[in-house]
């Protein structure tokens, strides 16, 4: 298990990585955002990797992510994305998170809405992206991709506190990610077409799939283990 002193070291080798992936598909190096997916790691690691200068941190589960935002408040311009499924029920709770900045996981109207009963409630928007599920296994969460343009479309008409941003996909378990992602790629150019939204944000690719979440297009990637070890 990697230690909370080693974070800084394969933090700076994560974005290298990074870097040299955008120069391989002849994309500025920095054109993909790095994540830091810290789920299940002790805020000691996320201050490591604070302290070598990364911002944006990604949490799978409300209640983590809120005793971890409460925890280090002091650091006041952490920026908090929530990358898991969420529950209608657990919207209120999310919203009260300082920092927060991004929702990776819209994939259903009823979630849709409540989040803009929320935010109009509060008087506040939030950034979000649209999850597809595109590689196909029944372990995934995600909208179906034909569904998502009608996703789409209720949130242009009925939620207007909620910000569309861009378009997120897992990559499959096991085998070639490419396929998957491409197909999200071209989802996401279908409803720009559609939407009138700029939409851009594409977010493909962890620790595992990190070159073919990059080559396919991806502006945001989420890396957790490569960054953090594995976790206790």
């Amino acid at each position: 298990m990697t230690g909370v002193a080693d974070v800084p070291a394969r933090l700076a080798a994560v974005r290298a990585q990074i870097a040299g992936l955008c120069e391989r598909s002849g994309r500025p190096a920095d054109a993909v955002e790095l994540l830091a997916v810290s789920k299940q790691h002790p805020a000691a690691s996320i201050r490591a990797a604070y302290a070598a200068g990364q911002r944006a941190f990604g949490e799978n589960r409300v209640q983590e992510l809120v005793t971890k935002a409460l925890e280090l408040a002091p650091l006041s311009d952490l920026r908090w994305h929530m990358i898991g499924s969420l529950q209608t029920n657990k919207v209120r709770e999310l919203l009260r998170v300082p920092g927060l900045v991004l929702l990776h996981s819209l994939d259903r109207v009823r979630l849709a809405d409540e989040l803009q009963r929320e935010l109009a409630r509060t008087g506040r928007h939030l950034d979000v992206l649209l999850e597809v599920h595109a590689s196909g296994e029944p372990t995934k969460h995600g909208c179906p991709l034909v569904d998502a343009p009608a996703l789409v479309a209720h949130v242009q008409a009925n939620c207007p506190a909620v910000a569309l941003q861009g378009v997120m996909a897992m990559g499959p378990l096991a085998g070639d990610p490419a396929p998957t992602f491409a197909r999200t790629a071209a989802l996401r150019d279908e409803l720009r077409r559609r939407s009138g939204l700029p939409l851009p944000v594409l977010s493909l690719g962890m620790s595992g799939d990190l070159a073919a979440g990059i080559a396919a297009g991806s502006t945001l990637v989420r890396v957790g283990t490569a960054v953090f070890g594995s976790r206790g």
